[in-house]
């Protein structure tokens, strides 16, 4: 549900960019202001293994479509509201420029999206209310299905008002919402499963994460170091076995209008950004930039064989690049919190 910088005006682009952007700021401030280091240690760990996990496509049978996993929910069950936002914005602002997945412009709608929603409407609001407090292991499975679903669909609900408020590609609101919300509910049972599952091998091998028990320290260095070891191979292996079909936002696009991407409009300020990211992606699409020599043959040899040497790069790479940019977030908060102590003493 990464949106292009072809479905939006500059106005709305540069609206949300500055809505993103105060949330970012005020969840640094939160985090700060919260002094429970065991999370914010965890911030560039979890938010590497979301950037692999978002790598891997999966195919939602009988519709031609595929899905992956948003990470929302699961950063804020781990980390908190503040803290899952700011990991999640770090995901998508490495894929951005990085990796050319999303636009510039449109930044600031998917860190709204995908990260404002899960985090402080389906997490306080459902998945904390059907877990219960103190969170009751029977219900983390509900709590995660319906949480996950609402957070994935009211991000959905809001690529349609957005593209709409913007005026540019032609869209029909209603159409366009027909095809969006039901295949966005197919990936939010998939992603909420999926978050069942994570959540559940924490609450076996270190429940303190979660608060469900006084930390033991007996398990403290075996949960970050399984996430990068998941992250690493899923984006350095699995990744070669995603789905080929289109995501949920592509085949929506193509459902309403023929075409799984428009055509970018004629404007100065997306003309720049475009430049920018075009520089700045070293791997676009994840994978090698391909000569024009043979472009051709590597798109027939990755038919024949998904072993893809750009994409394990792709994956490796941006795992790191999310682990310093998060963790380095998480640095940040806890020095500001340093400096306040010391400055009350």
């Amino acid at each position: 549900m990464h949106m292009s910088d072809a479905l939006l005006s500059p106005a709305v682009g540069g609206t949300f960019w500055a809505i993103s952007s105060g949330m970012i700021a005020w969840s640094v401030k939160r985090t700060a202001m919260d002094q429970d280091g065991r999370k914010t240690a965890l911030m560039g760990v979890l938010g590497a293994f979301v950037f692999a996990a978002q790598m891997i496509n999966f195919t939602i049978p009988g519709t031609g479509s595929s899905g992956h996993l948003g990470g929302g929910l699961l950063l804020t069950i781990l980390l908190g509201p503040w803290r899952a936002f700011i990991s999640l914005a770090s995901v998508l602002v490495i894929q951005s420029l990085f990796f050319a997945d999303g636009g510039v412009l449109a930044l600031g709608c998917n860190i709204f999206n995908l990260a404002f929603f899960p985090a402080f409407v389906a997490y306080p609001f459902l998945y904390r209310t059907i877990a219960g407090n103190p969170l009751s292991s029977g219900r983390l499975g509900p709590a995660s299905v319906i949480a996950a679903t609402a957070g994935l669909l009211m991000g959905a609900c809001s690529v349609v008002i957005q593209t709409t408020a913007s005026g540019i590609s032609a869209l029909p609101f209603g159409t366009f919402l027909l095809f969006m919300l039901p295949i966005h509910l197919a990936i939010g049972i998939v992603e909420g499963l999926v978050t069942w599952a994570v959540v559940v091998f924490v609450v076996k091998t270190e429940p303190s994460i979660l608060d469900m028990q006084q930390e033991s320290g007996k398990n403290r260095s075996l949960v970050p170091a399984v996430f990068i070891a998941v992250a690493l191979l899923t984006g350095g292996v699995f990744s070669w076995f995603a789905s080929s079909y289109p995501d949920g936002l592509e085949w929506s696009m193509a459902k309403t209008s023929g075409l799984e991407e428009l055509e970018g409009h004629d404007e100065p300020v997306l003309s720049a950004l475009s430049s920018i990211q075009k520089k700045l992606a070293f791997l676009p699409d994840y994978g090698f930039r391909p000569s024009s020599e043979t472009a051709g043959s590597q798109e027939i040899s990755a038919t024949e064989n998904p072993v893809n040497p750009g994409t394990s790069v792709s994956g490796i790479a941006g795992s790191m690049m999310v682990l310093i940019l998060a963790g380095a977030a998480g640095m940040l908060t806890r020095s500001r919190v340093y400096r306040t102590e010391n400055a009350g003493e």
